[in-house]
C-alpha cells in the first residue's frame, strides 16, 4: 500500500489497513497483520474476488500471494581465531550493548547458553518485550534473552494443526542458531562427549531477541515479515536469518523488501545463502543483505578400531556412547568370494549375531541402506568402507558403526578373507580430533553462485562455520539406543543456518567496535579480509572434494574477525547506491514501489557495473569481437592511518587481463574517500569462466582483497 494515500480519517494505519477489506467475514480471524516498518501493506486470507476489488484502490501497489520456505553450530570461536588476550573480543567488550534479533523457530530459555551472568543491563533504547507465558509453559527473559515474540499468524491460518503460540523452540532450530549467534560462556558442552568443552556465542555479551515464526520446519511469507516489521521497531541492531523461502525477483521477495528498510535504519541484515549445494543456486542474494555460505571446521569426530593381527585404523563416528568393544569376532560376507556389500535384507542374524561386521564400499547412496541394515539385524558393531561420506549419514547411530576409507578398508577386508577367526582386537568410540586437513573446505550442501537473480552481484558474499557446529538445543530425547532414549541439551547441527549467525555475532562484535559504520562498511570489512587459503595451505576445496573451490563457492573467502577489525579501506554504501542499483535493473514505477516503499527517488543513471560492492562481475555478452572490456568504478574510505599508500596487485587467469587507474591510492586523512576503475579485458582463449582479484596493500599490513569473476557466454 502507498501510505501516502491514508486518509487523514484514520488514526494509524492498522485501522485504514482493516478498512480497505470491508467486505470480509470473519474479519479478526481472516486479518493477520498490518506492517508500517519493514513493508507499508497488510497481510489477509483473501478471495479472488476480494483482491480484485483491492487492486482498484488507489494506495494499492502490489499484491504478492503467500509462500512457504524453509528454516534452514564450541570449537568455532578458536577456529575463527576468537581470543580472550586480544583481537576482536576484548577490543568489542564481547558485543556488549548490541542486540541481535534471530527470526527462527523459537528459543529454550533455560538453557545455560541465555543465563544472564555477567550481561550489563539492558539498553534504554530496546523497546522490545517477551510475550505472556502461560501457566504451562512459563517464559523468563533476562538481560541476555530480553526479547521473545510469536508470529504464527499465517501459518495458523494455512494448517489445522494446533500451534504452540508461545516463543518456546519445539524445534531446536532457533535455540541452536541464538546460542551460535550470542550464547554465554557454557563449561563441560559436549554432544555425548564429542567436542567438551566451553560453548559460547561469536558475541556472548551481546543481548539477544527471538522472534518465532514457525514450530516446524515451514514458514510463510506473512509470519516472516511481521517478525522483521517488528524486529525493526523493537531496535535490534543485527538481523539474522537462517531461512529461505523460493527465488523471486527483489520486488517480489519480502525477505529482500524488508532488510532494505532494515538496512535503511542501520540494520545489519545477515541471511543464510542455502543448503542446495548446487551450481547457481544461491538465495538471499541482494546486494544490501549479507549472504553467507557454509565452511567445514579444523575437527573430526572418530573411533579406532584395532584388529586382531594389531593393525589399527582410524575412521570417522558419532555413535553417542563411550563404549570400548574387545575380543570380538569381525564378520565379512558369506564366504571368501563374495563381497559383502550390506545392502538391505543382504544379512542373516544367524550369522552376524554378536559380530562385528565389515561392509564393502557400494557407492555414496547406498550407506544409509547399510547402517539401517546393520540395525535391523542388531550387529554387535559395523565397520563401513567409503570413498564420499553423505551429508549426515552418521548423526542418528544407534550401534557402535565406524566408516573408513577404501584404502583401510581394502586392508580390513584382506585381514578378514586372510584369517579363519577373524576378530576385532578393540574399538574405541567417542573421540575428537583438532587439526583435521584440509580446512576450511566449503560444505557439500552449501550453496553456489552465480545468483540466479542478479549474477552481476557476486554471491555468497563469504563463507563461516557451517558443519558439525555444538550449540544448546532443548533437552528432549536426541537418540534412542535399544530401550533407552538419550538427551543432551548442546547438539551438532549442520547448515548455511549455522553459519549465519556465526556473521551474525561477528558483525555484533564490529558493530560494539564501530558504532558509526554502516551495514555496508561491516560487510565490506569482513569481505575484504576473509582468506581463501586452507590450512594446507592451498585454494579453498570443495567438502568430499580435492579440487579447488572458486569465488562462485565461497564468495570473498572465509570470514577472519581478529582482521575485519581493521580492514584499512571500506567500500562503503548508503540507501542512494542501493536505488541506483535497482533503477539500473530496469524495474517499472510499480515494481520500484514495491521494493522501496515509497512513491518518489531519483535515480543518478549509473551503471549495474558501479554499486560500490566490494567483489567484482564481469558478464560479457554474446558479440564475436575480441577482447571484450567490462570497467568498474569504485570508491573506496580510508579507515586506517591518516598517511597511507595503497598499491593495487592484481591477479590473472588464462584469458583474462585485469588493469586499475590509478594503481596507486595516497591517502592524507582518516576518512577520505579515493575512486579508482577496474578494467577486466577477456580475449579469445578464455574460458567460459574466469577468476582473478584485486588487492590494495599498503606498508601497514593491510591487504584489502576482492575477487573478480567473469563469466563469457560465448563458451556456455
Amino acid at each position: 500500500m502507498d501510505h501516502s494515500q491514508k486518509p487523514s480519517s484514520f488514526l494509524t494505519h492498522e485501522s485504514w489497513h482493516r478498512s480497505t477489506i470491508p467486505s470480509l467475514s470473519d474479519a479478526e480471524e481472516k486479518f493477520l497483520y498490518s506492517y508500517s516498518h519493514a513493508m507499508h501493506g497488510l497481510s489477509a486470507r483473501l478471495t479472488p474476488s476480494q483482491v480484485s476489488e483491492i487492486k482498484k484502490s488507489p494506495a494499492h501497489i502490489a499484491i504478492h500471494e503467500e509462500s512457504i520456505g524453509r528454516l534452514l553450530t564450541t570449537h568455532s570461536p578458536s577456529f575463527l581465531g576468537l581470543r580472550n588476550s586480544s583481537g576482536l573480543w576484548p577490543a568489542s567488550s564481547y558485543g556488549e550493548g548490541v542486540i541481535i534479533g534471530l527470526i527462527d523457530s523459537g528459543v529454550w530459555p533455560e538453557s545455560e547458553s541465555f543465563n544472564d551472568k555477567g550481561m550489563p543491563p539492558i539498553p534504554a533504547r530496546w523497546k522490545g518485550k517477551c510475550d505472556n507465558s502461560t501457566k504451562t509453559s512459563p517464559f523468563p527473559c533476562n538481560k541476555k534473552l530480553i526479547g521473545a515474540r510469536t508470529f504464527i499468524k499465517a501459518i495458523q491460518a494455512n494448517n489445522s494443526a494446533k500451534e504452540d503460540t508461545s516463543p518456546r523452540d519445539s524445534l531446536g532450530h532457533g535455540t541452536h542458531t541464538a546460542s551460535t549467534a550470542a550464547g554465554n560462556h557454557v563449561a563441560g558442552a559436549s554432544q555425548f562427549g564429542y567436542a567438551k568443552g566451553i560453548a559460547r556465542g561469536m558475541a556472548p555479551r551481546a543481548h539477544l531477541a527471538m522472534y518465532k515464526v514457525s514450530n516446524n520446519i515451514n514458514i510463510v511469507e506473512s509470519d516472516v515479515l511481521a517478525a522483521m516489521d517488528q524486529a525493526i521497531a523493537d531496535g535490534v541492531d543485527v538481523l539474522s536469518l537462517s531461512l529461505v523461502f523460493e527465488q523471486a525477483p527483489y520486488f517480489k521477495d519480502v525477505i529482500a523488501i524488508a532488510s532494505l528498510s532494515a538496512i535503511e535504519k542501520g540494520i545489519f541484515v545477515v541471511c543464510s545463502a542455502g543448503n542446495f549445494g548446487a551450481y547457481n543456486s544461491t538465495l538471499n542474494g541482494a546486494p544490501w543483505i549479507t549472504t553467507v555460505g557454509a565452511g567445514t571446521l579444523d575437527r573430526s569426530f572418530v573411533a579406532t578400531v584395532t584388529l586382531g593381527n594389531g593393525v589399527s585404523f582410524e575412521g570417522e563416528s558419532k555413535f553417542p556412547e563411550s563404549v570400548i568393544i574387545a575380543n570380538t569376532s569381525l564378520y565379512y560376507g558369506k564366504n571368501d568370494s563374495k563381497k559383502s556389500f550390506c545392502n538391505s535384507r543382504s544379512l542373516d542374524v544367524n550369522e552376524t549375531a554378536g559380530k562385528v561386521v565389515f561392509c564393502d564400499y557400494a557407492g555414496i547412496t547406498i550407506i544409509e541402506e547399510q547402517i539401517n541394515e546393520l540395525t535391523r539385524i542388531g550387529a554387535y558393531a559395523g565397520i563401513i568402507a567409503t570413498e564420499l561420506m553423505p551429508f549426515g549419514a552418521l548423526d542418528n547411530l544407534s550401534i557402535p558403526i565406524l566408516v573408513v576409507n577404501t584404502t583401510s578398508g581394502a586392508l580390513i577386508r584382506e585381514y578378514a578373507i586372510g584369517e579363519t577367526k577373524a576378530e576385532v582386537k578393540t574399538m574405541k568410540f567417542v573421540l575428537t580430533n583438532l587439526g583435521t586437513k584440509p580446512a576450511p573446505a566449503v560444505a557439500v550442501f552449501s550453496s553456489r553462485g552465480p545468483d540466479p537473480i542478479n549474477p552481476a552481484i557476486l554471491k555468497p558474499d563469504v563463507i563461516a562455520p557451517g558443519v558439525d557446529i555444538l550449540a544448546a538445543v532443548p533437552p528432549f530425547p536426541y537418540i534412542r539406543i535399544g530401550d533407552n532414549e538419550l538427551v543432551t541439551d548442546y547438539a551438532f547441527k549442520s547448515g548455511t543456518s549455522m553459519a549465519a549467525p556465526h556473521v551474525s555475532g561477528v558483525a555484533a562484535l564490529m558493530k560494539a567496535v564501530h558504532p558509526d559504520w554502516s551495514p555496508a562498511a561491516i560487510r565490506s570489512a569482513l569481505m575484504t579480509t576473509a582468506y581463501s587459503i586452507n590450512n594446507n595451505g592451498t585454494t579453498l576445496t570443495n567438502q568430499n572434494y580435492p579440487f579447488p573451490a572458486t569465488p562462485f563457492d565461497y564468495g570473498a573467502g572465509h570470514i577472519n574477525p581478529n582482521k575485519a577489525i581493521d580492514p584499512g579501506l571500506i567500500y562503503d554504501m548508503d540507501t542512494q547506491d542501493y536505488i541506483d542499483f535497482l533503477c539500473s535493473l530496469g524495474y517499472t514505477d510499480t515494481e520500484m514501489k514495491a521494493v522501496l516503499r515509497q512513491s518518489q527517488w531519483n535515480c543518478t543513471q549509473k551503471e549495474i557495473t558501479d554499486l560500490n560492492y566490494p567483489s567484482f562481475v564481469a558478464i560479457f555478452g554474446n558479440e564475436p569481437n575480441f577482447p571484450k572490456v567490462k570497467n568498474f568504478s569504485r570508491v573506496v574510505t580510508n579507515v586506517g592511518d591518516d598517511q597511507s599508500i595503497y598499491q593495487a596487485e592484481v591477479g590473472n587467469s588464462k584469458g583474462l587481463t585485469i588493469k586499475v587507474e590509478p594503481s596507486t591510492l595516497t591517502f592524507t586523512k582518516k576518512y577520505q574517500k579515493l575512486s579508482f576503475v577496474v578494467s577486466v579485458e577477456i580475449d579469445e582463449t578464455a574460458p567460459k569462466e574466469g577468476y582473478g582479484y584485486l588487492k590494495w596493500i599498503d606498508q601497514r599490513n593491510h591487504t584489502v582483497s576482492s575477487p573478480i569473476v567473469e563469466m563469457n557466454p560465448n563458451f556456455l
